[in-house]
């Protein structure tokens, strides 16, 4: 199983990427991820690290499908690969559904379905093949014009066992975010078997992206892992995912979901040896892969901070090779 760093900010600026670059470049981390940003573009801060000499595998985790057409998605993510020299994995989700009717107008009726034909465009353009495609949501008639790169993968964002099955019939990568180990486990990875097996291709990597809090003087996990993931327990979709897991999201006590979190093993905290455990459960559950996201740390005490956790944990990952 390999181990990745996401960004743990919107930059503002290219230069801030690179330090986290770094990581990945020494060779201790296996990729860097991004999340969606508002401030500067997640491709474009990534093609100014690729400028700036970072060579490395990157991917996004996950862009918005409402910003952008699949064939300009496709474009974008082929460019990072041909700028990087490495593979790329291009991770789409549909985002929020007030998100969705802010730029549309209406939301998506059907995600399933918004995801399904944005997700195979993408995916057919990618393949180099010539697309005819007049979906309920999107369309596309045409092809890239054609270009040697690396690879690039497609990724989907999974919370729930429907949108697992659809990645299990499309995508390369299926993407979680505070998914507990044992949702992974008993509710994802079958998921995305049986949508692999219903058009008999291999089930997709899994990409698991885990909130760390490694310890440090007068530093609170609670209070760390609620500054990581408020916003998105906040999100109906999130809460329902963790309450299909078993973590009862109360709005009235948003310490005591974060508590949840750190008890269930869905955030890593305490020293490297435990966040190492933590991500060997997820190894266990079924992960390929784990991302290790230091936001909470970056919101609560800085980019020092979150780097040193980084490369700490990064670094006792790689000794144990």
């Amino acid at each position: 199983m390999s181990t990745s760093i996401l960004l743990p900010f919107m930059p503002v600026s290219g230069e801030q990427l690179l330090p986290f670059a770094d990581i990945v470049r020494k060779g201790d981390a296996e990729r860097l991820w991004t999340g969606q940003s508002l401030l500067i573009e997640p491709h474009t801060a990534l093609a100014h690290a690729a400028g700036a000499g970072a060579r490395i595998a990157m991917g996004t985790s996950v862009t918005l499908m409402p910003l952008r057409h699949p064939f300009q998605t496709a474009l974008e993510a082929r460019s990072l690969a041909a700028l990087t020299g490495k593979p790329f994995v291009a991770g789409l989700g549909t985002g929020p559904e007030p998100f969705v009717r802010s730029l549309r107008g209406r939301g998506y009726d059907s995600p399933l379905t918004a995801v399904r034909e944005y997700a195979t465009i993408v995916r057919d353009l990618l393949a180099g093949e010539v697309v005819d495609l007049t979906g309920e949501y999107h369309a596309m008639g045409g092809a890239l014009v054609a270009m040697d790169t690396p690879r690039v993968e497609l990724g989907l964002g999974v919370l729930r066992p429907r949108m697992a099955e659809l990645a299990g019939e499309l995508a390369d990568v299926a993407v979680t975010w505070l998914a507990p180990p044992s949702y992974l486990a008993e509710v994802i990875v079958p998921a995305l078997a049986r949508g692999a097996a219903r058009v008999d291709r291999p089930r997709p990597r899994v990409t698991a992206v885990v909130h760390v809090s490694l310890d440090a003087p007068g530093r609170d996990h609670e209070r760390i892992v609620l500054a990581a993931s408020q916003a998105h327990i906040r999100a109906p979709h999130y809460a329902d995912m963790l309450r299909r897991a078993g973590i009862e999201v109360d709005p009235r006590n948003p310490p005591g979901t974060a508590a949840a979190l750190i008890g269930s093993g869905t955030a890593a905290v305490g020293g490297a040896g435990d966040i190492l455990r933590a991500i060997a459960a997820y190894r266990k559950a079924g992960a390929d892969e784990v991302v290790l996201s230091a936001t909470g740390i970056q919101t609560v005490d800085g980019t020092r901070a979150s780097l040193d956790a980084l490369r700490t944990v990064t670094a006792a990952q790689r000794s144990m090779r």
